[in-house]
């Protein structure tokens, strides 16, 4: 996707900023090398760059002499700079008349997944008497904004992990029926096959847990994992994209019951996580729909009062949800106020799971589902979970 500097700058005018200074060091940040289009295979980048898009006027680069190519394809005059002194004389040049500009930072690294700049770098810009604020927002709008054709990819995506899915319960079904042993590596490895014919493609394959197992947020079974059994919870946690250029990923978890009648402990730790879920997404389709600004954290906020009033607030042990990308974990908006306070805005051409839970010693529930956020409305992609799904 080329580089849409007109847009750029045009958000940049909008929120006060003199510019957006994009830098790397061999890999440092994925999301400046994203943007510039140096992922992939064909560059180099063992030196230190720096590309910066003014709010006024024509971008500028910086780059080694032995990697002088690799923004040639962006717009805007390169300074090239080969020793040590040079590159001080040359980051001067390049932030001459800036005093404020954003970077892939995050105050205090609240927020991670944006925290990119190191410390040394940062120090650099602001000797300059430069202000660094963080491009969180902008790295959603120009990074993290799902095309017309990614949606249609998500949805695909969408679709096929819900039939995943029901395939695995009712393989699990069957084999509690007839007395069959059944353990979750068995089960998750038919359902990395599903994958393959699902043209689907996973950073992991799926998450299968029963009983205690379930309780663990990001179990994974091995060989020796253990055996699917009557009258426990089973949570599918599965992710997956289409195997094709710029596919972003779709994510949901179900949680069934191996029995007929569900019990009332989990029964009720399902239904408080279900309007927890539920009152997440009412709170971000009113804002949506009403144009108002709405930011990840008062989504989480929305949930977790939920669950806290029902009272599981003990029993919460990460965020409601999480950006969705070509990465599973995508740089755009967390609904998060939990693990961190994300300041950032829920931004049109969004998508992220909605997906709290509760966890104890003998089971966990978890509910997800994906949302894309249009300009007027936000969408959710697939069937929401009503019901525990029993399986005899």
């Amino acid at each position: 996707m080329a580089l849409d500097v007109a847009a750029i700058q045009a958000s940049l005018q909008a929120d006060g900023l003199d510019g957006w200074l994009l830098y790397d060091f061999h890999g440092s940040n994925p999301i400046a090398a994203g943007l510039a289009g140096l992922t992939g295979g064909g560059h180099m980048t063992t030196r230190r760059w720096y590309y910066l898009i003014p709010a006024h006027g024509q971008p500028r680069g910086l780059v080694h002499a032995i990697e002088r190519h690799n923004l040639d394809q962006l717009p805007g005059e390169k300074i090239v700079y080969a020793g040590r002194h040079q590159l001080d004389t040359g980051l001067d040049q390049l932030l001459r008349g800036m005093t404020r500009v954003a970077m892939e930072y995050s105050p205090k690294c609240a927020i991670p997944y944006i925290s990119r700049v190191d410390a040394g770098t940062a120090e650099a810009v602001r000797a300059r008497g430069v202000e660094i604020v963080s491009s969180g927002d902008l790295a959603q709008r120009f990074e993290a904004a799902w095309t017309p054709p990614q949606l249609a990819q998500h949805r695909a995506a969408s679709d096929a992990l819900y039939r995943i899915k029901d395939r695995a319960f009712a393989v699990a079904a069957d084999a509690l029926r007839r007395g069959v042993p059944l353990t979750e590596y068995d089960l998750q490895q038919q359902m990395a096959g599903w994958f393959v014919e699902e043209h689907l493609v996973s950073d992991s394959a799926p998450v299968v847990a029963c009983g205690p197992n379930a309780g663990n947020p990001h179990y994974l079974p091995g060989a020796d994992s253990a055996e699917i059994r009557p009258a426990e919870v089973l949570l599918l946690d599965l992710w997956g994209k289409l195997d094709e250029q710029g596919a972003v990923f779709a994510d949901i978890t179900w949680v069934g019951f191996a029995g007929s009648r569900v019990p009332d402990e989990i029964g009720r730790a399902f239904e408080a996580v279900a309007d927890a879920r539920d009152a997440a997404v009412r709170v971000v389709q009113e804002a949506v729909a009403a144009g108002r600004e709405i930011r990840g954290w008062e989504a989480d906020r929305a949930a977790r009062t939920v669950l806290e009033q029902a009272g599981y607030g003990a029993y919460i042990l990460h965020r409601t949800g999480h950006s969705l990308g070509e990465n599973v974990h995508g740089n755009g908006v967390h609904l998060d106020d939990y693990e961190t306070h994300d300041e950032r805005r829920i931004l049109p051409g969004t998508g992220f799971t909605v997906e709290p839970g509760v966890y104890f010693e003998r089971f966990g529930i978890r509910s997800e589902i994906n949302v894309f956020c249009a300009e007027r409305e936000a969408l959710v992609t697939g069937p929401r979970q009503t019901e525990l799904v029993t399986l005899m």
